[in-house]
Parts: structure tokens; C-alpha cells; sequence
């Protein structure tokens, strides 16, 4: 996927999680972060979009502390979300191809701008998945190459970084495995006491696998829904499940 697919898909993804929290409004529970109503879930989001958009419009080169959200409810909340994410979606738009700015994590990209419209396509996904959830009914799809995307960046980028809490007290070797993506859609993560190492390879004999459908294996490693296929100790996938939060 390049930059102009990932602007698609965020701004697809943010349209679907405002009209998900108009539908459910703003007092409903959210199944899927269980301490979270829709009006977390919407403060949140949109404070994350407006701090990216500033990070990318005004150049930062370190991180910036997160601007509260305003004390708003009900359709006033959803429609600053639809405010954040649009400022969000034409910020990243109008940047330069050799825009410079901080990022986060080491997950392979060409350039700061394919960073930061990669990592809010997945933002918004993952949190429209929330959104509709709160609302009921049949969720959105999540295309499988997306998908496979996702959870290339999840394991070889946030899990890469010193905060991953995904650690074991001797090696382990973990396998991930998207079924209906080919075979290079297949990554193996190496469990220490340090944080984890993961390539996107078949290398070693994996202790367990956790394999699936993309789509259901990006949520399910994002702890949105539970792991389609488990093999081998089940103490890893376990382990993933307690440790892996974001």
C-alpha cells in the first residue's frame, strides 16, 4: 500500500466511526475497551488526529504533549470528532512528499509523511472498530491487505520499541500467520527479557502459532476479538493477551 491508499482508507475509517458514534451516542458502553464509553472513545481519537495534524503541519522534530479535549457531549462531541478528523485528513493531504518531522517507531517507511498517514489509517480503524461495536450489529470489513499491513506494524513497530511489555524470562519463539494473504504474510517474533524481535519470515521452530483470517487476526492481536487459531502453548497467546496493550 502506498500514502494515497492509506489517506483512503483513514479517511473512509474516520467518516465510519463518527456515524457509528452518532448512531450509538455518546453514553454507550464500549465493548471492546470496557473502562471507555463512546465519548472517551471519541475525545481520544480526536485528540490523537489533532496532535498528529500539528506534529505534521508545524514540523516538529520532538514529541508534543497531547492537547486536552473540550468539555463537549452528545452531537457536539461527534461533530468536533468529525471536525478533528477532517483538519487530520486535509493536514496530511497538503504535506510535502519530503516532509520532515519525530515518529515513534522504526516500523519500515519511506518518509515521515507515510509514517504518520500509515499510523493514523490504523488509529482510525482500530478505533472505528471500537465505535461500532458500541453501536452493534455487523462490523465494517478491514481489506486483507490493510490488514496484513497493520499487523506488520504492530509487531515489527510499536512491539520494536523499549516500552513493549511482551517479555518472557527465557527465549521464546512465537509465530503469526495471516492465512488468506500469501505466504510472505508470516512473522516471527522472538520472545526475551527484551523487547521482542519480530521478522517477516518463517524462521525457526515456533513454539506456538497464531494464525487466521487477516482481518481477524489484525483485531485479535490489537485485542479486539480473540485469536482465531491457536497452536503449540497456549501460554504465548495468553501472554500476548496480557502484555501486548498499546
Amino acid at each position: 500500500m502506498n500514502t494515497a491508499d492509506f489517506l483512503q482508507t483513514l479517511d473512509r475509517e474516520g467518516r465510519l466511526l463518527a456515524a457509528a458514534a452518532a448512531a450509538a451516542g455518546t453514553d454507550a458502553k464500549v465493548p471492546t475497551c470496557p473502562e471507555w464509553q463512546v465519548r472517551d472513545l471519541l475525545r481520544h481519537t480526536g485528540a490523537v488526529h489533532r496532535w498528529a495534524a500539528a506534529l505534521v503541519a508545524e514540523g516538529h522534530m520532538e514529541p508534543r504533549p497531547f492537547g486536552d479535549p473540550p468539555d463537549l457531549d452528545g452531537d457536539e462531541l461527534v461533530d468536533w470528532y468529525r471536525d478533528s478528523h477532517r483538519l487530520l485528513v486535509d493536514t496530511l493531504a497538503a504535506a510535502p512528499a519530503d516532509l520532515e518531522c519525530w515518529t515513534f517507531h522504526p516500523a519500515p517507511n519511506p518518509s515521515p509523511l507515510a509514517f504518520w498517514t500509515r499510523r493514523q489509517a490504523h488509529e482510525t480503524t482500530v478505533h472505528r472498530y471500537d465505535a461500532e461495536a458500541a453501536q452493534g450489529g455487523t462490523a465494517s470489513p478491514v481489506a486483507t491487505n490493510f490488514a496484513v499491513d497493520g499487523i506488520d506494524e504492530l509487531l515489527r513497530g510499536f512491539h520494536a520499541r523499549p516500552r513493549s511489555r511482551v517479555r518472557t524470562d527465557r527465549p521464546r519463539l512465537l509465530r503469526v500467520r495471516a492465512l488468506d494473504a500469501g505466504t510472505d504474510a508470516v512473522w516471527t517474533v522472538r520472545l526475551t527479557a527484551e523487547p521482542p524481535v519480530t521478522v517477516r519470515a518463517e524462521s525457526g521452530e515456533a513454539e506456538a502459532e497464531l494464525s487466521g483470517p487477516a482481518d481477524e487476526l489484525y483485531l485479535a492481536l490489537w485485542n479486539r476479538r480473540p485469536v482465531p487459531n491457536v497452536s503449540g502453548d497456549r501460554s504465548l497467546a495468553a501472554l500476548w493477551q496480557e502484555k501486548s496493550g498499546i
